[in-house]
């Protein structure tokens, strides 16, 4: 069987004044997935627990990502939570914890059968 990427969507969330690079993965995954309608599934007659769903997310600390909290956003599908290094901390003018920004990617996948 053939796997095919069939959707990528992109989210940014932050964390203000705790630095929690879990809570600004998990707003970027919201941000990107709740604007969104996708009946991806469906269109090609499959169910939605058949979506291969890999999630990237870039932060400056990736080994402080809890990404099974990240993944248990999502409903339904197979979800691979990918940490990487990106984001931004932004340092504060008050000596505080930086904020934070992660950056995700969102992309699904289904097997479709053979390609030719």
């Amino acid at each position: 069987m053939a796997v095919k990427r069939l959707l990528t969507e992109f989210g940014m969330g932050s964390s203000l004044r705790r630095q929690d690079y879990t809570q600004a993965a998990e707003r970027a995954v919201k941000g990107a997935l709740w604007h969104n309608s996708i009946n991806l599934a469906e269109l090609f007659g499959k169910q939605k627990e058949e979506m291969q769903i890999t999630v990237e997310v870039g932060v400056q600390n990736p080994d402080a990502l809890e990404t099974d909290k990240i993944a248990a956003i999502f409903p339904y599908g197979q979800v691979t939570v990918i940490p990487r290094q990106g984001g931004l901390d932004v340092p504060r003018n008050d000596g505080g914890k930086p904020t934070v920004i992660a950056n995700v990617a969102i992309s699904v996948a289904l097997e479709l059968g053979e390609t030719p």
